[in-house]
């Protein structure tokens, strides 16, 4: 991975991912405290309705803004996304009521769904040869888990000598360090974009052009399992650790530490992996597993084990679900970057990330309310249903014999 980090381009733009995600982890942290402070007991709901916000803009705005931008600069767009999210951390602790947290949030959420999919087409722009590629976006990989594990405990040491509402300085202060990165870093230019057809056609290019592909078509499927394993994790967590195994928070934090260990692991190893095995074989793998992971999960909720049993039984399950989610999302990137040219690339990556997120939709409300209706173990029946389900029907989409990157592409890169 240390090779990727040698291209300097490379290197400004990864370092500018981290500190955007470190500001990203310290306003989860900061937000959960301003909506306790205005909304008390039903600061949860705060939460969930702005989580329910971010995934709305995610999946509406980002096709929309990649077809509006087509022709801006990527250093323009890239270092604008940051300066709104900067504004909208630095005004977040002015609000005086819960309105006003979530119009804030669409903002922000919308300036990410813009960030993401320009930054992540980019990379292979930057990194063209396909081993340097790979090590690339599993450093990428690597940087997200790792901010979901370091950024709530820099958070907390943080609090230790300041107040909360310092931490949306923080915030503002990681967006405003990526967008200085962005602007030192020369950037490619972008392939000449279609403005000939309506903004319609271009807002859903991505992904008519990902339907007409059985290897994109494939992965569209594999999201739903990616959804199922993160849904399980993100909203169950906290009650099979404080309900069922009688857990504190520090017991949490454990459990969400195992899921992305797991990751992280696969994301260290995947540049290897990927070296050894197919891109095929490794996500289909990562899609048979998924339900393996559930399947803890189900037998914590049924049996209700004593708490050795039932922590091992948990934290190995997470770890699988980590692992297993990490084999399907590293390598997602390298097929869309087979699979397209550079005149769609950004298309079909924002339409990765908006239905890639549009499944969250989907399993998030699974997960919480079939879990508080019918209980844990229905939950994760039906999210292992879901998931295996859908890895079947990736299996069969993307056929054994086809490979990646289409044969024609493959033969004029060499």
């Amino acid at each position: 991975m240390i090779e990727a980090l040698r291209h300097p381009q490379f290197r400004r733009l990864f370092t500018a991912q981290v500190l955007a995600l470190i500001g990203t982890g310290l306003l989860t942290v900061a937000l959960g405290l301003l909506a306790y402070e205005l909304a008390g007991s039903d600061a949860g709901a705060v939460l969930g309705t702005a989580l329910a916000i971010k995934m709305i803009a995610y999946v509406f705005v980002a096709p929309v803004v990649a077809a509006i931008t087509d022709r801006v600069p990527r250093r323009v767009l890239l270092v604008s996304a940051d300066a709104v999210r900067s504004a909208v951390a630095l005004a977040l602790p002015m609000v005086t009521e819960v309105w006003h947290i979530y119009l804030l949030i669409f903002v922000l959420q919308a300036a990410s769904a813009t960030f993401t999919p320009a930054f992540q087409a980019l990379i292979p722009s930057v990194l063209r040869d396909e081993e340097t590629y790979t090590r690339g976006i599993s450093l990428s990989r690597l940087a997200y888990d790792l901010e979901s594990a370091l950024s709530p405990m820099l958070a907390a040491a943080l609090l230790t000598v300041i107040s909360y509402d310092l931490l949306f300085v923080g915030t503002a202060t990681g967006f405003i360090a990526s967008a200085v990165l962005v602007v030192r870093t020369r950037l490619p230019r972008l392939a000449p974009a279609n403005r000939t057809a309506s903004l319609m056609w271009r807002t859903t290019q991505g992904a008519r052009y990902m339907r007409t592909r059985p290897v994109l078509r494939a992965l569209l499927t594999m999201n739903l399992v990616v959804g199922a394993a993160t849904a399980l994790v993100v909203v169950n967590t906290v009650v099979y650790v404080r309900d069922l195994l009688g857990g504190t928070e520090t017991g949490v934090a454990v459990a969400l530490g195992c899921y992305g260990g797991g990751s992280m692991a696969v994301a260290l190893a995947m540049p290897r992996i990927l070296a050894c095995l197919r891109d095929r074989t490794v996500m289909l793998i990562g899609c048979a597993v998924v339900p393996v992971g559930i399947l803890g999960a189900i037998v914590i909720g049924a049996t209700t084990p004593a708490p050795g049993p039932g922590w091992a039984v948990l934290a190995g399950a997470w770890v699988v679900l980590g692992a297993g989610t990490s084999m399907v999302n590293t390598p997602a990137a390298r097929l869309v970057r087979a699979q397209t040219t550079p005149e769609v690339r950004t298309a079909v990556f924002a339409a990765q990330f908006s239905l890639s997120h549009a499944c969250f939709l989907v399993t998030y409300p699974i997960a919480g309310w079939v879990g508080a209706a019918a209980g844990q173990p229905a939950a994760a029946m039906v999210l292992a249903a879901m998931a295996t389900l859908a890895a079947i029907t990736a299996a069969r989409l993307w056929p054994a014999e086809m490979p990646s990157t289409p044969v024609a592409e493959a033969a004029g890169r060499r």
